[in-house]
């Protein structure tokens, strides 16, 4: 009896020792699953610190420059318009063609930004009558200016169209270099090297043009 007493017993503990390590194990992967999940979820919190630093970038002079400048090119387009419609010289119209060209997805860029940014995206106030766009903005024509340049017709339009569109775009210049100085986001800082860039050749453009009219 006493021997088989002490199989049953070694059996019995055997048995113990078996549950045991299992409980173990299953509680080990446990761990190591918890300790995983609170790795991807640090990994995740991470990413999304990350990307919410990214898309903070900009600073103040990023969102007064996107703001500005959308409403700025929003005002020179309405001139190309108008001198795809009047302007006598086929010259002057294929350079209206190519500041819509530019301008009009460097509009809707600098939207995406204050979207993304959770800013306003300035309303289209240009065409409207009555409305004054320039509010301060270098090289903006007044409204006075804009119904000039509607009634002109023929070479008088033309000049006017370059020595205002010159104006204009020496004002982007201007806006354009303030971003360079003191902007924080990398893509704005760029597309104002791009207007800088774009903006210095047409006025070198059509300062000839005038020249020769």
């Amino acid at each position: 009896m006493t021997a088989r007493r002490k199989l049953i017993r070694l059996t019995a503990l055997a048995a113990t020792t078996s549950v045991a390590a299992l409980v173990l194990a299953a509680c080990g992967g446990d761990g190591h699953d918890m300790g995983s999940m609170g790795s991807d979820s640090s990994a995740s919190a991470s990413a999304s610190a990350s990307a919410s630093a990214e898309a903070g970038e900009q600073n103040d002079q990023d969102v007064d420059f996107a703001t500005e400048m959308i409403q700025h090119h929003r005002q020179a387009i309405e001139m190309a318009d108008m001198a795809a419609d009047r302007a006598s010289s086929q010259e002057v119209k294929d350079l209206a063609t190519k500041i819509k060209g530019a301008q009009d997805p460097e509009i809707k860029t600098m939207s995406g930004w204050l979207t993304s940014w959770g800013e306003e995206v300035p309303a289209d106030m240009s065409g409207m009558e009555g409305h004054d766009m320039s509010s301060g903005m270098p090289g903006m024509m007044s409204s006075e200016d804009m119904d000039k340049l509607d009634k002109a017709s023929g070479a008088g339009f033309d000049t006017m169209f370059l020595e205002m569109m010159v104006e204009h775009h020496e004002g982007a210049v201007e806006m354009a270099k303030a971003e360079k100085a003191d902007g924080a986001y990398d893509p704005a800082v760029k597309l104002a090297d791009d207007v800088i860039t774009a903006q210095t050749a047409e006025i070198e453009q059509m300062n000839k043009m005038l020249d020769k009219s």
